[in-house]
């Protein structure tokens, strides 16, 4: 869950780089203490069509992400990695993706790279997941040869490159030149031997933003958008004066940057995604599939991947319950369901000019017309 930032190996900086990434997971872990807010999932509802359901046994979940066909249009999203702390999540979550198919991704390896003895806290997501789809991460301003130590240390199938220029604005030790971000993520698309995934931290990715990655090269987009763990909560109390606080929940959430697609850039979503029917209206919106971080971390922190497998597997039965009732005999075919958008994410529709009320008549668009029958408009 850390920054990354390229440095030379030094005892007392590796220590400190070590302390923050378990800061960050103590930071992220606290806010999920109590009910969750309200969040921009809770305005898209679905337009129910009482007689559209189908045989649950029919429904496939697997995805098409890029390249890589997935079992599940859910993973792991990275988070962390680098401590004893953290190697021991890391741990219960790997056994985890392994028993259950989930993908899972990486927190920032930077430290790793910088210090090999805590390169282990990493390696356990292949060890302990031999055959699964693992993501490594690193950070937009890191070389494009880092970038493939970064991908062997772990036998990475793909390599999540995060961009967080927020969090580096509010993070104390934070780095701010962002002039240089562009042409590293192209270097690094260039010369990575498996496909790059491009994820915010929590911020979003406007569709400017997905034009710009698809004209670098970028093969697949993760939205990761506002509503989930804030890393302008966790920095700012990090700091001397925590008087950052102005800018908390600042960026667009995973389902207005879905809606501001404009590309045919694969999108992953993620960002506040709290129950399987976060995971579904994120489908319905155009993702490929749908990142959870802090909702499994903390299950895992409390119950190990005991807990979390039977976690997962009960999101995965009702994942496919909610297509059947739906309509949908997999992910691809939930963006054809009637969606309602309300409250906020209606007025942001309205302030990009996107046409909300389109979006509730997607299943007539998308159903053939027996002859005879005639068309509604």
């Amino acid at each position: 869950m850390s920054s990354d930032h390229p440095h030379e190996p030094h005892e007392d900086l590796d220590t400190e780089r070590g302390r923050r990434k378990d800061e960050h997971l103590s930071l992220a872990l606290s806010q999920r203490a109590g009910a969750q807010p309200r969040s921009a999932f809770d305005d898209v509802e679905f337009l129910h069509h009482a007689l559209d359901g189908i045989d649950e046994t029919a429904v496939d979940l697997s995805t098409q992400v890029g390249p890589a066909p997935w079992p599940l249009p859910l993973y792991v999203n990275g988070m962390t990695g680098g401590t004893a702390t953290t190697a021991a999540l890391n741990r219960e979550l790997a056994i985890t993706a392994r028993e259950t198919g989930l993908p899972i991704g990486s927190g920032s390896m930077s430290i790793a790279l910088d210090d090999p003895s805590t390169a282990e806290g990493f390696r356990v997501l292949r060890s302990e997941n031999p055959d699964g789809f693992v993501m490594a991460n690193l950070g937009a301003g890191r070389s494009a040869d880092d970038a493939r130590r970064a991908v062997d240390l772990i036998a990475a199938d793909a390599l999540q490159l995060h961009v967080n220029a927020v969090q580096e604005t509010v993070m104390p030790e934070g780095r701010r030149d962002f002039s240089r971000w562009t042409r590293s993520i192209e270097q690094i698309v260039a010369a990575s031997p498996v496909p790059v995934v491009v994820k915010e931290v929590g911020f979003g990715l406007s569709g400017r933003t997905q034009l710009r990655l698809r004209e670098l090269g970028v093969q697949i987009a993760d939205v990761s958008g506002a509503g989930g763990t804030d890393f302008v909560r966790i920095e700012n109390s990090r700091r001397e004066r925590p008087d950052y606080a102005h800018l908390e929940g600042f960026g667009q959430s995973a389902v207005e940057c879905l809606l501001d697609a404009s590309t045919d850039l694969p999108l992953l979503a993620s960002g506040g995604v709290r129950s399987p029917l976060d995971v579904i209206r994120a489908l319905a919106l155009g993702a490929r599939a749908v990142g959870v971080a802090g909702g499994f971390a903390q299950v895992a922190s409390e119950g190990g991947a005991e807990a979390l497998i039977p976690h997962v597997r009960r999101w995965c039965e009702q994942l496919r319950q909610l297509h059947a009732l739906l309509g949908a005999a997999g992910p691809a075919e939930l963006v054809h369901t009637d969606l309602l958008l309300r409250g906020r994410v209606q007025e942001f529709c309205t302030l990009r000019g996107l046409d909300a009320g389109a979006m509730s008549r997607r299943r007539e668009r998308s159903r053939p017309i027996p002859e005879g029958e005639p068309h509604v408009r």
